[in-house]
């Protein structure tokens, strides 16, 4: 698999469901850390053990700093965070490879685990008719070993990361629409679901135009926040998600 080539299992359907209706939600756009996946802080952990390898002192205040920066801003596009952070883009390149082979290591450790609920939601949606599309902040290399780990190399139709958009990850809409026109699944902006825990997750639905764009309470951000970045709806967890789509069709 190469660096920028999305991850597809199947032949991207076109909008020939006999379900479908104006009303129907048939592309269904799923964020990963924190929404579909539990990786239990491992962003920090690869964060710190990044910084460390470009001189940033664990402990120190500039450590502090950045992760709060890391922190605030969990959801976008991790070489996005580290051009901010380090500034030149040779330094920025080498942290965030340092950051994508400490989570990778921690990954292969066994520190990943599917959302409860999350792996079922995803089946029971696809059983329904719609497409689902796995998306993240990460690298390819990241994305495809969490998707290892967790034996979900065949779980949706297709896999972005933000090279697979023309590099620009959230929160900009790239993600979201390089589905749509990836899949084909839906003719209208208006018929994609977004989930994801972040308010960077929200941003990118808002700004593509999906008609759901429902926050998370499994990561990162709070339901304020979530809400404040235009969450239509705010679910406990993934787990959740069919029954607010059943609803919004119903």
């Amino acid at each position: 698999m190469t660096t920028n080539t999305p991850r597809t299992t199947n032949t991207p359907r076109t909008t020939t469901n006999p379900r479908t209706t104006d009303n129907s939600r048939d592309l269904i756009v799923l964020d990963m850390a924190g929404t579909t996946v539990a990786d239990g802080g491992l962003v920090e952990q690869a964060f710190s053990a990044a910084a460390e390898r470009l001189g940033v002192r664990p402990g120190s205040a500039d450590h502090a700093e950045k992760l709060d920066y890391v922190r605030a801003t969990m959801g976008e596009s991790k070489i996005t965070v580290f051009r901010h952070l380090f500034g030149a883009e040779a330094l920025a390149q080498q942290a965030n490879a340092a950051f994508e082979e400490a989570y990778g290591e921690l990954v292969d450790g066994g520190l990943v685990a599917p959302v409860p609920g999350a792996r079922e939601a995803v089946e029971r949606l696809r059983a329904e008719g719609r497409t689902v599309v796995l998306s993240t902040g990460f690298a390819r290399t990241t994305q495809d070993a969490i998707l290892t780990a967790l034996g979900w190399q065949d779980l949706v139709e297709l896999t972005l990361c933000p090279a697979d958009a023309g590099g620009r990850g959230r929160p900009y809409p790239d993600m979201v629409l390089a589905a749509l026109l990836r899949t084909g699944a839906v003719d209208d902006v208006r018929r994609i679901v977004v989930a994801g825990d972040t308010s960077y997750d929200m941003l990118s639905g808002v700004r593509s135009g999906a008609g759901i764009v429902a926050g998370v309470l499994t990561g990162a951000h709070d339901k304020d926040r979530l809400t404040r970045s235009g969450a239509t709806h705010v679910l406990g967890s993934v787990a959740e998600l069919p029954d607010l789509i059943a609803r919004a069709e119903a």
